[in-house]
């Protein structure tokens, strides 16, 4: 378990009294981490900060499990004073101010998008047992939901739902049917936009013959805002009155943001976080339940990805639809065998797979990372990191690929700057 989290971490992190803390001996006896990314010069986390601290307090004052969490901080700040003011404020230890590159690999091996972000992994494997901490802070102040680990969707759910009609159903109605879980609200205008395209997705899958149903999730205001938002709505929700369940769904699934739709199998278990991204790319829905795919072809619905982690785009020579098909053939075998090793470990995949034609989008990403005209060009971008790695060599091969590819992920690429 120590030897995990001194890869994770690193052998040693600091305390609010510049006292180092050694990860080996705090290792020992912990069985769940919190770790906190945040920055002291972001309001929202520093409201957060307030709340962690209160419930950090409480748990470590009275729960049986006091000496078995421990959180970590990881902060995004830039200068080290506001760095050191923001730590005398915890009582948590947190990764050294310049070691940045490990905060990065943090940033990007739990697929952060925003701050405040609290996610807690298994000390021993470094899985993800909750990704929503910030609900877990508010919904469980005491702590007696200890360790906070996943639940059966149907558990999660359980309870009536609504129809717009204002009848209602059960769990039953979505026994045997793939489910869309659509975290949305009327107040957001991404989400309006996409609940028009789910309009005539929904429509198109059930006329299909498929088993599908949809759950809607409110993030609107009042009761009132969510009873105009699902008139729209020919599926089912969760009712706006119902705060906990709704709650329950949120950190069920770690939403971060919204629009997220999210897609179940018909055993309630996860296919896909990046409905939205499906949905978007296949307005006639022939490629239903949208499983996730190995090789993606850049586009505008999808692009938003490439924030989530570090992404290969091979850029090629490619106008024409169609065009793209070898070099997707390329790559996809490699891509897949990534997947599949990192889905039997349970966990996410570290790269995601894209090939880019000659286009708007295309020129608009060469132009962003300040990418060479080159092509074919084999990149990985990682943009939290603002840090780019360039193969410009005149014919890629599958193995040119799989050496950047594991060169990459055994950190001997050296990045440049975005």
């Amino acid at each position: 378990m120590s030897e995990f989290l001194v890869n994770l971490l690193g052998e040693r992190l600091v305390n609010s009294e510049k006292a180092e803390v050694d990860v080996q001996a705090l290792g020992s006896k912990l069985s769940l981490v919190g770790l906190y990314f945040g920055c002291s010069l972001n309001g929202p986390c520093k409201q957060f900060n307030a709340s962690l601290c209160e419930f950090y307090s409480k748990f470590k004052k009275s729960s049986e499990h006091k000496d078995t969490l421990e959180i970590v901080f990881i902060s995004s700040d830039q200068d080290q004073k506001h760095w050191q003011d923001f730590l005398q404020e915890m009582q948590w230890p947190a990764l050294p101010f310049k070691d940045r590159h490990k905060k990065m690999k943090l940033w990007n091996k739990y697929k952060v998008t925003s701050i405040p972000s609290l996610v807690f992994v298994d000390a021993a494997t470094g899985k993800v047992v909750c990704r929503n901490g910030l609900l877990v802070v508010r919904d469980d102040p005491k702590g007696l939901e200890f360790p906070w680990g996943p639940k059966p969707f149907a558990e999660v759910v359980a309870g009536p739902l609504l129809r717009n009609n204002r009848q209602t159903t059960d769990i039953s109605s979505l026994e045997g049917h793939y489910v869309g879980v659509y975290f949305s609200a009327h107040w957001c205008p991404p989400c309006r936009s996409l609940t028009r395209v789910l309009l005539e997705s929904y429509r198109t899958v059930k006329e299909s013959g498929q088993h599908f149903e949809m759950v809607f999730v409110s993030a609107d205001r009042s009761e009132e805002s969510f009873q105009q938002y699902f008139s729209e709505m020919p599926w089912l929700a969760v009712p706006y009155s119902d705060e906990a369940r709704r709650s329950r769904l949120n950190r069920l699934f770690g939403i971060q943001g919204i629009p997220t739709l999210i897609l179940l199998d018909t055993e309630g278990h996860m296919i896909t976080r990046q409905g939205r991204v499906e949905v978007l790319n296949d307005p006639e829905c022939r490629l239903f339940p949208w499983h996730p795919r190995p090789v993606l072809e850049l586009s505008e619905s999808n692009a938003v990805q490439l924030h989530e982690g570090p992404c290969l785009v091979l850029f090629v020579d490619a106008e024409e639809e169609g065009e793209l098909e070898p070099a997707k053939e390329l790559i996809q075998p490699i891509a897949e065998k990534i997947m599949a090793k990192y889905k039997a470990k349970e966990e996410e995949t570290p790269l995601l797979f894209f090939v880019a034609g000659e286009d708007d989008m295309s020129d608009s990403l060469r132009d962003y990372t300040n990418l060479p005209e080159a092509a074919p060009l084999l990149t990985i971008l990682d943009m939290s990191a603002r840090a780019k790695y360039v193969k410009d060599v005149e014919e890629i091969t599958p193995a040119v690929v799989e050496t950047f590819v594991q060169d990459f992920l055994a950190e001997k690429l050296k990045p440049e700057p975005i």
